[in-house]
């Protein structure tokens, strides 16, 4: 199915579970394609299909696509009938009909984007530990976190312009910046350390841009105006698939339990944690109530702070000297928060500072809960208990 001609010299197709963008005219192209990637001028498109499904689904021919990317590319456009294999290859699990475009233009200035995207299981951040060592034979899996085989976001980008070679390169740059953006502006977590993720293990990217449209372009980088359209199209369109793939989308994301999932938070986790200030009778009441209490924007905001004065503290921007005095203040706000008596602070803060100047995550975590516990412990005994008051004081009166 032809989804758009943006303009003269490319077409958009999708098919049964891919993603094609055929050129009509020559393009220079560069990606991440494994069988024959990098930077060309002769190839006839490049496409992003699906191989598999997202969970547990791996069968012959996505194999092949691990083992031998090159059968894998030859398989794939035969299948499709491609008429060559002169083709810039993406591979995912993320479903083709959830594929997003944003197109972004000035002047004569036209970029397209079409991303794939998911990363609820294999996002992770720059740095994480690897899980394999490349060798001459093969590879080795080392004992770090083996990742889940699915989870990845695609991009697909042209350009009606030619660029020179270096800008070329520099354009995937900025799509990659673009890309990580939407994953800082979604909070989303890491599944291989505490930090915020940056990407996924298996991204992938295709850029083309036409060839004899003047003088070549040279900027492609943020102070440029290509560089702006590049990562105004890459972020609407990632958003978007992200949204139509995961339901991901910010509202989505205001919550405790996503916040602190990346130090080990889960439901079950959370509950335990908080029960430990509660009664039986509270415990059961939180239970019940664990999404309205998960979800409630001024305590999911004390929780978002405090776990950026913890990132701010692990990058190194606050010292550790500071940190009994900022985490007891930030974790009694969020006591605060979800109790709704901020008169209470100053207690809750001499409760809840850490007497150590080092924290790991789960030290982390527990100050968290606890911060969430006291509060939720205090919501509702406070109340009745001022209402009792309120109608002790009104006996008294009337006698």
């Amino acid at each position: 199915m032809l989804m758009g001609q943006y303009y003269e010299g490319m077409e958009l197709h999708r098919g049964d579970k891919i993603l094609i963008v055929r050129f009509t005219s020559p393009h220079r192209t560069i990606s991440t394609c494994r069988a024959e990637g990098g930077l060309t001028d002769d190839y006839d498109g490049m496409f992003n299909q699906q191989g598999c499904e997202p969970t547990n689904h791996m069968h012959g021919m996505q194999k092949t696509a691990v083992t031998d990317p090159a059968e894998y590319r030859r398989l794939a456009c035969k299948q499709h009938g491609l008429g060559s294999e002169k083709w810039a290859t993406l591979g995912t699990a993320a479903n083709m009909n959830c594929a997003a475009v944003a197109v972004e233009s000035f002047r004569d200035l036209m970029v397209v984007a079409a991303c794939t995207g998911g990363v609820e299981t294999n996002a992770g951040r720059v740095g994480d530990p690897a899980s394999f060592w490349e060798t001459e034979t093969g590879s080795e899996k080392l004992e770090a976190l083996q990742p889940p085989p699915h989870g990845t976001i695609n991009t697909m980008i042209c350009i009606n312009k030619e660029l020179t070679k270096g800008a070329m390169v520099r354009a995937v740059m900025t799509a990659t910046e673009a890309k990580t953006a939407v994953l800082q502006e979604l909070a989303v977590n890491s599944r291989y350390s505490d930090g915020l993720a940056t990407g996924t293990g298996t991204d992938q990217i295709a850029i083309a841009s036409k060839l004899n449209t003047g003088k070549p372009m040279t900027g492609a980088g943020k102070h440029s105006k290509l560089g702006e359209l590049i990562g105004l199209a890459v972020k609407k369109a990632i958003k978007q698939t992200l949204l139509r793939q995961n339901g991901m989308n910010p509202e989505g994301q205001c919550s405790c339990r996503i916040h602190l999932q990346r130090f080990g938070a889960t439901k079950e986790s959370m509950l335990r944690g908080m029960a430990a200030c509660l009664n039986q009778q509270e415990q059961q009441l939180l239970e019940d109530n664990f999404s309205c209490i998960d979800k409630d924007p001024v305590t999911a905001g004390a929780i978002m702070a405090l776990v950026h004065i913890r990132d701010k503290y692990a990058w190194g921007l606050l010292p550790e000297t500071c940190l009994p005095e900022l985490m007891g203040g930030q974790a009694a706000l969020a006591a605060c928060s979800i109790s709704g008596d901020f008169s209470r602070f100053t207690q809750y803060r001499e409760e809840l500072s850490p007497i150590s100047k080092k924290m790991s995550s789960a030290e982390f975590l527990d100050l968290a809960l606890k911060a969430l516990g006291l509060g939720f412990r205090d919501k509702w005994t406070m109340k009745c208990q001022n209402t009792d008051n309120k109608e002790r004081g009104g006996e008294k009166k009337s006698n």
